[in-house]
């Protein structure tokens, strides 16, 4: 069965093949592929979550696990030369350990003057796991660098070595095997692990950029389905409304011209001039949907209430205190439509009511109120159609900027609307 967006845009609109998300305005479809790129969806939700929650776990607790990693260090390396201590070594040996162990806290900011360090603990004492943590973290940060290999080369030698010298010399050639293999073993451990957590490092930013470079894909598949459908609309607005308008325009054009009563030439002139600030509007409104940013085209403003409440075709009055040149575009836009719809419902039930327009600015709040008189008498002429939907629209223009807007009968007979809007956005805690 097709789907509403195949029944509504046709069977092109739809684009199976690369899968995602359709969006038309504010309608999501999932297509029935349910990949992107050849990618399932749910797999790179998944993988742009554990990214996006990698980077903050990382920014939060960057330097709490850096700082846990030197404790660990520290103490490993302690552990170790605590459990091999000989009672009848040397003082030297218990000092060149002791520095050793002390300097694996410095290992990540100077990794290779650390195991430059570490070496003589290795060496004449007992700091063994000292000095491969230090070269692990050589390798992790330089890599296969000359100072891994220098690095590698001394730790394999302290380990083969055998302190003092003596000693050393009188092993068979076979312990001096057996040392030798196992110093590579020493050396090369660490080695391959400060490798491994570099390419895991490596691995775990890529994956990050490719979730990024998922959802900046799939941000740009939307906007681009939802420019098209915005350029169909204007399409469609121009082609329809302004036929309609325009023929309205023309026919109350010829009717000033024909008419002998002056009323009659005076409403005619009225809806015609109405009918042509109607298209001026519209091709605004088109020129918005056929940009990918509606904020492009300039938007009526505060300033120009006077020209609206002069050619509102009602008795009406403009009263404006406080400063009003620099408020914020949104809330100025906001308190124009208010006031353009609310005049229009007065001709719309109280056409001839006197009405009174009044707009307050001061630092914390903006007040707009449109108040009409009870109409003299029943308001005569053929009713004008209304959808019953421009308070509600009011309201929602009027919560998306934390303002509140009160509608309602007055006791003199009138009608008042009142919107307020607050100019100071407080954070919720």
């Amino acid at each position: 069965m097709p789907s509403a967006m195949t029944a509504q845009y046709g069977e092109d609109r739809r684009i199976a093949d690369t899968g995602g998300r359709t969006l038309a305005g504010n309608a999501v479809e999932r297509l029935p592929s349910g990949r992107v790129n050849g990618v399932p969806t749910e797999r790179v939700r998944r993988a742009a979550f554990a990214g996006s929650f990698g980077r903050v776990l990382g920014r939060l607790s960057g330097r709490h696990r850096r700082l846990a990693f030197d404790v660990a260090a520290v103490g490993i390396a302690a552990l170790d030369v605590w459990l091999r201590v000989v009672p009848e070594a040397e003082g030297y040996n218990y000092v060149l350990s002791a520095i050793s162990v002390a300097a694996v806290a410095l290992c990540r900011r100077f990794p290779f003057l650390v195991v430059l360090i570490t070496v003589p603990g290795f060496l004449a004492g007992w700091a063994q796991l000292a000095a491969m943590i230090a070269l692990g973290v050589l390798a992790r940060q330089k890599l296969l660098s000359a100072q891994t290999y220098v690095g590698a080369a001394l730790v394999w030698l302290s380990r083969f070595f055998v302190w003092p010298p003596e000693e050393f010399l009188g092993l068979d050639w076979k312990t001096h095997v057996h040392n030798a293999i196992y110093g590579c073993i020493v050396a090369g451990m660490p080695i391959a692990i400060g490798l491994l957590a570099h390419a895991r490092e490596e691995l775990s930013a890529r994956i990050s950029e490719l979730a990024a470079s998922r959802e900046r894909e799939r941000m740009l598949h939307a906007h681009a389905v939802r420019a098209d459908e915005r350029a169909r609309l204007a399409r469609e607005m121009h082609d329809v409304v302004s036929h309609q308008v325009s023929l309205i325009a023309m026919q109350a054009g010829a009717l000033r011209v024909a008419a002998a009563d002056p009323n009659a030439k005076q409403v005619a002139g009225t809806i015609r001039m109405l009918s042509t600030r109607t298209l001026d509007e519209l091709r605004q409104l088109v020129s918005v949907l056929r940009t990918t940013n509606g904020d492009d085209s300039p938007q009526p403003r505060i300033e120009d209430l006077a020209q609206l409440v002069s050619s509102a075709g009602i008795p009406a009055t403009l009263t404006v205190q406080g400063p009003v040149a620099d408020l914020p575009a949104p809330v100025s836009g906001a308190a124009y439509r208010t006031v353009q719809e609310a005049l229009t419902n007065v001709r719309k039930h109280a056409c001839g009511a006197p009405t009174a327009v009044v707009v307050v600015a001061d630092a914390d709040q903006l007040r707009v109120e449109v108040r009409n008189d009870a109409p003299e008498g029943s308001v005569d002429g053929v009713t004008l159609p209304s959808g019953g939907h421009g308070l509600v629209g009011l309201r929602e223009r009027a919560a998306l900027l934390d303002g509140e807007l009160e509608a309602g009968p007055t006791d003199s007979g009138g009608f008042a609307v009142k919107v307020t809007f607050p100019l100071v956005r407080t954070l919720e805690p």
